[in-house]
């Protein structure tokens, strides 16, 4: 397996297969994914992307440290769910982060991905909410030190 940057067109595929399945593929373009400060990692096995997440320069407004990242568009294809891919992502990240001078990563996690995000740091703020169309979130954030 290896990690590499990825380009915001090499994530859309897998999103909309992972995250908005049966939707158009232009509800995969997020907002910012062109931005100079946002940056893409993609895992590899045997030269096929697998696995996918983008990070932006973001503030949530919940959250009290000046400078943040979002992240956002995390997703594995099924048949590689359960080997480390997404660890592997953020571990990817985090450094390139403090790079930027942030030390807050934030996210919206599904609720189904609640244990995933707090077995590998993140903590979760307030009550669950919905998105709409997408389904319940919690509002999770990593201090990255």
């Amino acid at each position: 397996m290896k990690v590499l940057r990825i380009n915001a067109a090499d994530t859309y595929h897998i999103r909309n297969l992972v995250l908005r399945p049966g939707r158009p593929i232009e509800d995969c373009y997020f907002e910012h994914d062109e931005d100079e400060q946002t940056f893409h990692l993609g895992a590899f096995i045997d030269s096929q992307l697998v696995s996918v997440a983008s990070f932006y320069f973001e503030k949530n407004p919940k959250l009290e440290e000046e400078y943040q990242y979002r992240l956002r568009g995390m997703a594995t294809l099924p048949e590689h769910r359960g080997q480390g891919l997404s660890s592997s992502l953020l571990k990817t990240a985090f450094p390139i982060i403090k790079q930027n001078f942030c030390q807050l990563l934030w996210c919206n996690a599904r609720s189904s991905a609640q244990g995933f995000y707090q077995k590998v740091g993140f903590e979760k703020v307030g009550e669950e909410f919905d998105v709409p169309s997408i389904g319940p979130h919690f509002l999770m954030f990593k201090t990255i030190s």
